[in-house]
């Protein structure tokens, strides 16, 4: 059983064919739309390669179960999802620019 503890480990998988073919899998399944926006109702596709510039990365396939807790998840069509950037980066709290709400907010008596 592969274990994906590190960033060695996780980037080695990321890499591999097979999550390669299984990530397009899920794209496609997905409509290449992210689906946290689409429960939203709103709608956000990826974008499209022009000739001779750089595609811009629009979309992610996230693991709803973690690889690092879940390893046999790993490569698993049912655990994925197609998330835009910003919906990505919300499931895994990463939020930039912004501050984050303090958990506590009662007065200082």
């Amino acid at each position: 059983m592969e274990e994906y503890k590190t960033v060695e480990q996780k980037k080695k998988f990321y890499r591999t064919v097979d999550w390669n073919k299984l990530r397009q899998q899920a794209l496609e399944r997905d409509n290449h739309e992210c689906q946290q926006c689409k429960r939203e109702g709103k709608v956000h596709v990826d974008s499209i390669k022009v000739e001779g510039e750089r595609k811009s990365v629009e979309l992610n396939v996230h693991h709803k179960y973690e690889i690092e807790h879940y390893p046999k998840l790993a490569l698993v069509l049912d655990n994925l999802e197609t998330l835009c950037l910003q919906c990505h980066n919300k499931m895994h709290d990463r939020v930039f620019g912004a501050t984050k709400k303090k958990k506590w907010d009662d007065e200082m008596w």
